[in-house]
């Protein structure tokens, strides 16, 4: 029976051989990309490293996240490539896909356009670097902080939890407001409403204290005093929790005197 098996496992080898080889050169690819881009992250932390002594500074990071991308992508579209390439039917196609290439790159390049302009606003964003991980920025309206530059698309997470998900190319022709992109430092500011009279102007002396904490009037109306405190977050993600205590010291130190 096993003598007999193996004429069997020949004959089915031999006829699908080529769906073998294609399904094996697609799990060598995927196993080739995961191995380089761990490759080029652990690179990356190695010379981080050695340059700054810890961990990414916003430029490196940014860059390094496209190039492993952009890397992991060929790899796969390679070994598909490859693995398609098996099929003789699909060589015909793709000889005849060869030879009417320009019309064929005028339809591909007109149904796509969308994508190969976020694509290409990706890598000049990378390479540009007008907004970078981590930086704070306002665009539209919205403000939050940058949490990855993708090839196509930026992720913005804004105070209130919020993911803001932008086509690169409106980055690219948009003016952005970049609240950290020559000091990592952000200004919080925090309102707190008095009623006029004595009580805002002796409010303003007591929140005004210390160097770390600025206090000015930000509004006057009939409904009272609109006093502004203000100090500094050491990066955009500790804004939040800085804005929280600020608030927090400010309603202590009027209590501290008898005001509300």
């Amino acid at each position: 029976m096993e003598v007999a098996d193996l004429p069997i496992a020949a004959s089915f080898l031999k006829e699908h051989s080529g769906e073998i080889t294609a399904i094996a050169t697609v799990i060598l690819a995927l196993a080739l990309a995961q191995v380089v881009d761990r490759a080029l992250l652990r690179r990356g932390r190695k010379l981080s490293e050695a340059m700054i002594g810890g961990a990414l500074s916003p430029v490196a990071d940014t860059r390094l996240r496209l190039v492993r991308r952009l890397v992991f992508a060929t790899i796969i579209v390679l070994g598909l490539a490859l693995a398609l390439a098996q099929f003789p039917s699909v060589k015909r196609v793709a000889t005849g896909v060869l030879a009417s290439s320009a019309v064929l790159g005028l339809v591909v390049g007109f149904a796509a356009r969308q994508t190969l302009a976020n694509a290409i606003a990706g890598v000049l964003l990378a390479i540009t670097q007008p907004i970078r991980i981590g930086d704070l920025v306002t665009f539209e309206g919205s403000t939050g902080e940058v949490e990855d530059v993708r090839l196509t698309y930026t992720y913005v997470r804004c105070g209130d939890g919020r993911r803001l998900i932008v086509p690169n190319e409106r980055l690219a022709q948009t003016t952005i407001e970049n609240h950290t992109i020559v000091d990592a430092r952000v200004q919080v500011e925090v309102s707190i409403w008095l009623e006029s009279g004595e009580e805002a102007l002796r409010a303003l002396e007591r929140l005004s204290e210390g160097d770390e904490v600025r206090a000015w009037v930000g509004d006057i109306d009939k409904e009272g005093v609109r006093v502004v405190v203000s100090t500094e977050a050491a990066s955009a993600h500790d804004r939040a929790m800085v804005a929280a205590r600020l608030r927090e010291e400010s309603l202590r130190r009027l209590h501290a005197e008898g005001l509300s």
